[in-house]
């Protein structure tokens, strides 16, 4: 059975990261989002196409790089059952993977769909776009427009996949930790 399974989901530059390395600073099992490296390993393999906001324009077969993503999201969230621990924490969920190429116009075969059916998480929280904290950088290639956009594809997805993703205050780390942490109490 393993852990209470919780993805921490959102547009780019919302803070997820921060509050998953806080998260495991204080003792959670974490797993990490994999998609900055893989765009970053694209990029390295001399795809050096301009930055439009979609890392696929890197990848020399983006249905090969989303299936390695979903795969990469799906081994994270296997390896959870192993966990002894009462929570973890994932860095985005399988069903970012669906929204992402939602808005990106891009088609996706009924196994993606059929993996994030399967492997469901207990909880969601979404991180709101906040300008006051985006940055862009050599990984997040999205303006904070968007960004704005991707947040409502994720809302979109996500309550397809009927889950009811509970927004995260704009406020503190350690505010927006104990936040999660005591919606997860409430039982």
């Amino acid at each position: 059975m393993g852990c209470i399974k919780i993805a921490l989901t959102g547009a780019p530059g919302t803070g997820k990261t921060a509050v998953i390395n806080a998260l495991e600073a204080k003792g959670f099992v974490c797993f990490h989002e994999v998609i900055r490296s893989m765009t970053a390993n694209e990029k390295q393999q001399g795809n050096n196409k301009e930055l439009l906001g979609n890392p696929l324009l890197f990848a020399d077969d983006p249905k090969k790089f989303n299936q390695s993503l979903i795969d990469a999201r799906t081994a994270h969230f296997s390896m959870s059952a192993l966990v002894a621990e009462p929570y973890c924490f994932f860095d985005r969920g399988i069903p970012d993977v669906l929204a992402y190429m939602d808005y990106f116009d891009q088609r996706y075969p009924e196994d993606f769909t059929k993996t994030a059916l399967k492997n469901r998480y207990d909880h969601v929280f979404i991180m709101p776009p906040w300008k006051a904290i985006y940055v862009r950088d050599n990984e997040r290639l999205e303006t904070f427009g968007q960004a704005t956009e991707l947040h409502q594809h994720l809302m979109d997805t996500y309550t397809a996949f009927d889950y009811n993703p509970l927004i995260v205050p704009k406020t503190s780390i350690e505010k927006r930790v104990t936040f999660i942490l005591d919606q997860l109490t409430k039982g």
